[in-house]
């Protein structure tokens, strides 16, 4: 469930509230009971970490690394070459 941030525009209080994303957003301030809650839009709460995890974690048998077949098949140009 994602955590969502609440400022009460009459006090100022500022909460953090675990809910559904499916739930209604809150309304009543905890601290002075009024109507004036809004939402506030935040950083996301998770990173990425680790290289390759999209390309290894689910492979079976004898699959590739995607990034070294690509790689492998273009020669790289050299500079000596051109010269």
């Amino acid at each position: 469930m994602p955590l969502y941030e609440y400022r009460c525009d009459a006090c100022e209080h500022e909460f953090d509230a675990l809910q559904k994303m499916s739930d209604e957003p809150l309304k009543d301030c905890p601290e002075c009971e009024k109507p004036q809650l809004r939402k506030l839009v935040s950083a996301a709460g998770f990173r990425l970490k680790g290289d390759g995890w999209y390309e290894t974690d689910f492979k079976s048998g004898k699959k590739r690394n995607i990034a070294e077949s690509t790689s492998d098949k273009k020669p790289k140009p050299s500079a000596a070459t051109n010269s």
